[in-house]
């Protein structure tokens, strides 16, 4: 099975100061903004900047308030392979949390059996920015 890693999805308390340091210290090309996300890219990896404005939004029990590492995210280059996904990823101790929402990449998060939200996606539904 072949899956690059190719999204970081970080949490922050100012969306344009974060974006701003991504940009300036490491050349990344914003991509997309809006109030709750900026998504950047350095040709190879996407990094997504959230500061979320609910709980709900949010998505989990850390709520809108975390700062940190929220989760990465994973291509899988062959579509057959993404579906067979889901159950090898049971079968080694990951537990399925969502699907993507409307409007965002098409992608699948799941947890480790560490806690680590990770999300996969099938390369025709990955996120912008990236080379596969």
């Amino acid at each position: 099975m072949t899956a690059k890693l190719r999204h970081v999805a970080i949490t922050v308390n100012d969306l344009k100061r974060e974006a701003a340091f991504y940009e300036n210290v490491f050349g990344f090309t914003k991509l997309h903004e809006n109030d709750v996300a900026v998504s950047m890219s350095d040709g190879v990896m996407n990094v997504t900047l959230l500061k979320f404005r609910t709980d709900e939004d949010a998505g989990d029990e850390r709520g809108k308030d975390f700062v940190g590492l929220h989760h990465i995210g994973f291509v899988v280059e062959d579509p057959k392979e993404f579906q067979a996904m889901d159950q090898t990823i049971k079968d080694n101790g990951g537990k399925f949390l969502t699907e993507g929402r409307a409007g965002m990449a098409v992608e699948i998060k799941y947890r480790d059996p560490f806690g680590i939200v990770f999300d996969i996606s099938p390369p025709d539904h990955a996120w912008k920015g990236i080379k596969i």
